[in-house]
């Protein structure tokens, strides 16, 4: 039997492991045990260690080391802190693992992953060889790809460019598409009427979802960033319901958190999300008319719905995108004007992440490795 760990650290990798831990878990020649930490085990950020329970899956250990400060030092002392406890848990006898999952690009996953290092652990990262210019997380998935063994990645180029980075060790680099992509044809979407029930939020009305997260490289101008947004989604809820998914534990993060609490008690239809869970997320996106944010989900998972994404300054920068994707400064002109021109279209182009069940090549893939070591 071979004995898998997960490092989850946020609701956001979890939402996209999970076609990859629900097949690990059906799999018989599979023991499957997830290591929980970050904003998982924090009730400011949802507290979303409880949907992991209610999902059924085995918690190896839940590892707490986030400072809820958002500064660099916070941050920095975070990452430190999430190195050290994860050097008593990998040290430990125990927790010993024939191969270790790390997905993305997070300070704190940089951290668990590379203080794994020094035991030899067998890491196989997910969606490594992308490039972010415009957030700091660049330089934390490349980290983690260099930390790791096996490499499972959503696009053709991402292959190539890692094979640059981790060469002479690029014999275990594989395509198998995005993961998240898997989730839209297994999770049964809700109707608007139960996603009402469950939210009290009527996706009959003309709505925007937007996932906004801070510049974390250009992080001194976040304040001048958060006020044009501010101002722009000011203007758009005199039209349309604005439903807003809060931010990540990164830096400047605070800055936005408060601008949003602030402008839901002015607006009656702005509506705050701490944590959706991946079906009512994706039921969201199927409804809402567009896609306004920064984030990866907009680059991923946007153009199987047939949604355009306005993607908002440098965060993404150098991400591979599908043409649904517009990209667009921190400007409240510019943000108000695109969202008049997409608002009502519908994307009818590919999603250029999709594969075949990426779950299923990734288990095969582990399989056909794990038989050549023994």
């Amino acid at each position: 039997m071979i004995k898998v760990g997960i490092l989850t650290s946020s609701r956001a990798d979890y939402g996209i492991y999970l076609p990859l831990l629900n097949a690990l878990q059906r799999d018989a020649d599979f023991e499957l045990e997830l290591i929980v930490f970050g904003t998982h085990l924090s009730k400011f950020h949802g507290y979303s260690i409880e949907q992991i329970k209610s999902d059924g899956f085995t918690i190896a250990a839940c590892i707490e080391s986030l400072l809820l400060g958002d500064t660099p030092s916070a941050i920095a002392s975070s990452f430190a802190l999430t190195a050290q406890k994860f050097a008593d848990f990998w040290g430990a006898q125990k927790n010993r693992f024939d191969i270790v999952f790390a997905l993305g690009d997070r300070f704190e996953m940089a951290a668990a992953v590379l203080s794994a290092v020094p035991y030899g652990i067998s890491m196989a990262h997910i969606h490594g060889g992308e490039t972010t210019i415009g957030a700091i997380d660049n330089i934390y998935r490349h980290c983690i790809s260099l930390a790791s063994k096996y490499h499972f990645v959503a696009a053709e180029p991402f292959m190539q460019r890692l094979k640059e980075l981790v060469q002479p060790n690029d014999q275990h680099i594989y395509t198998v598409g995005s993961l998240s992509l898997e989730n839209i044809q297994h999770i049964e979407l809700l109707t608007p009427e139960a996603f009402y029930q469950k939210w009290g939020i009527d996706l009959n009305e003309h709505t925007i979802l937007i996932t906004v997260h801070p510049e974390t490289v250009a992080f001194d101008k976040n304040e001048l960033f958060c006020k044009e947004m501010l101002h722009a989604l000011t203007d758009l809820s005199n039209s349309f319901q604005l439903v807003i998914t809060m931010p990540n534990a990164d830096t400047a993060g605070l800055i936005y958190r408060q601008a949003f609490m602030a402008l839901s008690e002015q607006k009656h239809n702005v509506k705050l999300i701490e944590n959706f869970g991946t079906q009512s997320y994706f039921t969201c996106m199927k409804y809402a008319k567009l896609l306004i944010g920064n984030t990866s989900s907009g680059i991923l998972e946007a153009a199987s719905f047939n949604k355009y994404v306005l993607n908002l300054g440098d965060r993404q920068k150098g991400r591979l995108c599908s043409a649904n994707v517009v990209h667009v400064p921190f400007d409240s002109n510019e943000i108000i004007a695109q969202t008049n021109e997409f608002v009502n279209s519908t994307y009818q182009g590919e999603n250029i992440y999709f594969q075949q069940n990426p779950s299923a090549q990734i288990i095969n893939l582990i399989k056909r490795e794990y038989a050549a070591t023994v």
